[in-house]
């Protein structure tokens, strides 16, 4: 199949030898990397368009050069062994590498023509209050670059970065994981928010009071939930002694509830705007308790800022300073 892919050529035998030589090493290459990051033998051969044998035997061929195995098997599934992930890792660098290098000599050569994709993760109130405006300035001064934008909690973004499914991920302050650096963005403020409708918001409360008042929360693993968790902690409350009646996946279906019901919520101040602008919701005042967070950009460790990530970086700093 590979000879099949290579036309007559003028070269000399020997050039022609190692050219082909070259292909077919790069090639292993290629399959030990959709094998390793699907850890399926079958589903690396549908990713490169060949059989399932030919992944096998290419892997082999590999591990017969390298003088190491790659893989282990345990019973129907496969895992790497300790040489297999520091290749796996070293081939994640050289393809990020790649990547940066062809991004940034398109920006080079003309802004308005590069070229590339953008994988960015942000958590819900980032994602629906803080980047629309930072995404289209983008778009407009890189119309060619495809951004991706993935719209999780913080726990699941941070994940996704971790396991190389997003470039850079932008989340609030709260869980961090030591694989990856941390660069601040903005400032936000959480604050305490009920209807109209509500008893409450009228005067201000007591902290103990959060013990009594219906509450209404984010889902576990949120940025939101995190930082106002560690807030009531500095004052002796914990999340178990408050009177949490639902929670809810998502600032839209948070602020949709609170509007219909009684409950106090914690929503970040940007996401309640139009409501309190509206008189939909009003701001809860809790004497002594002040909440604020830092926005951050999150990337891999060891992994420098190619110049699209860069680009996006400065794009967002300049929109909101």
């Amino acid at each position: 199949m590979a000879t099949r892919a290579f036309k007559y050529s003028a070269d000399s035998p020997t050039k022609m030898n190692l050219n082909y030589i070259r292909a077919v090493i790069a090639f292993h290459y290629k399959a030990f990397f959709q094998v390793a990051t699907n850890l399926s033998f079958s589903k690396a051969a549908e990713q490169l368009f060949i059989s399932q044998p030919a992944v096998s035997k290419s892997i082999k061929k590999l591990e017969s050069e390298l003088s190491v195995a790659l893989f282990e098997r345990r019973g129907s599934n496969i895992i790497l062994t300790p040489a297999g992930e520091r290749l796996l890792g070293y081939l994640r660098k050289a393809l990020a590498i790649e990547k940066e290098i062809s991004i940034d000599l398109d920006i080079i050569k003309e802004e308005v023509n590069a070229r590339g994709e953008l994988k960015i993760g942000a958590s819900t109130t980032i994602s629906l209050y803080v980047l629309p405006k930072v995404l289209s300035a983008f778009h407009k001064k890189f119309p060619k670059i495809k951004i991706l934008l993935m719209n999780r909690n913080s726990e699941n973004i941070l994940n996704a970065l971790n396991n190389h499914e997003i470039d850079l991920a932008v989340v609030e302050g709260g869980k961090t994981l030591n694989s990856l650096d941390y660069r601040p963005f903005i400032t936000d403020e959480v604050i305490p928010v009920c209807s109209h409708k509500s008893p409450y918001g009228v005067s201000a409360i007591d902290l103990e009071d959060l013990k009594e008042i219906p509450l209404v929360m984010r889902e576990r693993g949120s940025g939101t939930q995190s930082v106002l968790a560690s807030s009531l902690e500095t004052h002796g409350l914990k999340m178990n002694d408050l009177n949490i009646i639902a929670r809810l996946g998502g600032t839209e279906a948070m602020k949709n509830y609170i509007v219909e019901d009684v409950a106090i919520g914690f929503l970040s101040k940007r996401a309640v705007e139009k409501e309190m602008a509206g008189n939909l919701l009003r701001e809860v005042k809790i004497k002594g308790l002040e909440i604020n967070r830092q926005f951050r950009f999150a990337m891999r460790k060891g992994e420098d800022l190619s110049g699209i990530i860069r680009q996006f970086v400065n794009q967002a700093k300049s929109k909101y300073n």
